[in-house]
């Protein structure tokens, strides 16, 4: 009895490891931001006279899918790299607790039913998703050992959920699409550059060249860039109010949370320490939910 009491015990543990290593897999705590932001999209470009549909729900699962098997591939296609660097040397492939062909079966399977369910919500929804998985997984993942242009690409993917969001309800791209992926675009570097200044030995030993800086301490090349792509925030709010996307109280509120996401990236540059890294970085966790709920707030007044 006691011997398979022990058994049922090994192998509850075994399951629960392996949903733990899938969760880190699919990077689950980004797939799930990368879904919100489309599903918030998709919520904004609904007509107001239409209540929420099951396409919420396809719009997750597909979203979650598309998301989760790029990441997927990002790792397999990456797993040398992230053994030597601390921030993932533990994650399931570059620790050998998972090889590569199961990460690739996963995201294979995961690719397939995502863009199901997607073009069950509409063809450009299925296109956006095909083309977000393909840049990410097979263009941006091979461009970071190369050339810090790799961030321009991969916050091509980064930003077409809320295209996929909007398509998906208004069923044809638009200005409001097109105002929300600009958004998401330009809101991507501020971002990743405070991930890039904070993590930079990381990976320049394990031989990327996604940061501007390429010595051994981050320089304020890296704020500098930050603060260039943050500024291009300011046109986006006043074309989302010249295409009556975006009511004169809301142009104010979307304005300010640019302004200061501005002056922190600008403070990165200045100061080039750890702490403007670490504001800024803060920061951007929130710019996107509040920007998209002051469109939100738009819609619903």
């Amino acid at each position: 009895m006691n011997l398979q009491s022990g058994i049922l015990k090994r192998e509850k543990k075994q399951w629960v490891l392996a949903i733990i290593d899938f969760t880190q897999l699919v990077k689950l705590r980004l797939t799930l931001t990368v879904v919100f932001s489309a599903l918030m999209a998709y919520w904004i470009a609904l007509p107001i006279d239409c209540s929420l549909t099951y396409k919420l729900f396809s719009i997750f699962f597909g979203g979650f899918l598309i998301t989760g098997a790029a990441n997927a591939l990002n790792q397999a296609l990456e797993k040398g790299f992230d053994g030597k660097m601390s921030r993932t040397a533990n994650r399931p492939l570059p620790s050998g607790r998972m090889d590569e062909s199961t990460a690739i079966l996963i995201a294979g399977v995961m690719s397939v039913f995502g863009l199901i369910i997607l073009a069950n919500l509409s063809l450009w929804s299925a296109l956006l998703g095909a083309i977000s998985l393909l840049l990410y997984a097979f263009v941006y993942t091979p461009l970071k050992r190369v050339s810090s242009i790799a961030v321009f690409v991969g916050a091509i993917p980064g930003a077409l959920p809320v295209l996929i969001g909007t398509v998906s309800a208004q069923g044809e791209l638009t200005t409001l699409g097109l105002s929300l992926f600009a958004i998401q675009f330009f809101w991507q570097f501020p971002h990743f550059w405070a991930i890039s200044w904070l993590g930079h030995q990381d990976y320049i030993k394990a031989g990327f060249k996604i940061t501007p800086s390429l010595g051994d301490v981050p320089t304020r090349t890296t704020g500098f860039q930050a603060f260039i792509y943050s500024l291009f925030l300011i046109p986006v709010c006043f074309l989302s109010w010249y295409f009556n996307i975006t009511e004169s109280a809301s142009l104010y509120l979307f304005l300010l949370f640019s302004i200061v996401y501005i002056i922190l990236s600008f403070r990165l540059y200045s100061s080039n320490n750890k702490k403007s890294a670490l504001t800024l970085l803060f920061f951007s966790f929130f710019y996107i939910p509040i920007v998209l709920g002051v469109f939100l707030m738009d819609k619903l007044n």
